[in-house]
Order: structure tokens, then sequence, then C-alpha cells
């Protein structure tokens, strides 16, 4: 094999590994992320901050406000989807 096409399969590979290896790592983050964001709303207690120390009737305002059902659901599943929809991990729906 000529040293030209040794050097290009050689830097392609490599390429190759680095943008594999980025993409596993980019993917793992997600999947933390994910995992991280679905133990939050595990239960009223683990989200603290959002549902139990939010007053209902300014929680309830805000989420009709943002064009969120609120009849028949859980308090933890709308502030869960208005985390969402506000931004909450990077705008992931």
């Amino acid at each position: 094999m000529d040293e030209g096409r040794r050097h290009f399969l050689r830097d392609l590979f490599q390429e190759v590994v680095v943008k594999t290896a980025d993409a596993f790592r980019t993917g793992s983050e997600e999947k933390r992320q994910e995992h991280d964001l679905e133990a939050f709303f595990e239960s009223y207690e683990s989200s603290y901050a959002l549902t139990l120390n939010y007053p209902d009737d300014i929680l309830l305002e805000s989420a009709r406000q943002a064009g969120i059902r609120t009849e028949g659901r859980e308090k933890i599943e709308i502030v869960r989807e208005m985390f969402l929809r506000k931004g909450g991990e990077s705008n992931r729906s």
C-alpha cells in the first residue's frame, strides 16, 4: 500500500474514532440528564421547590396562561410540563 493511502486511512480512522467517542459522550450526557429529570419529578419530596413550595392558585393560573391543561392532573405533572416548556432540559419534550 502506498504511503499516501496509508496516511489517508489512518487519518480517516482517527477521525471516525474521535467522532464516535464524541457522539457517545453526548448521548451519555443526554441520557444522564433525562434520568436526573425523571428522578427529580419522581415524587413531591424530590421536586419540593417546584411542587409543594409553589402556591396552588399561582401554579394553576400560570399553567393556564401557558396553555397547559390542569383539570384532572396531578400538580407534579403540571409543574413538570411547565418546567419543560419554559426551557428545562434545553427545551426537551
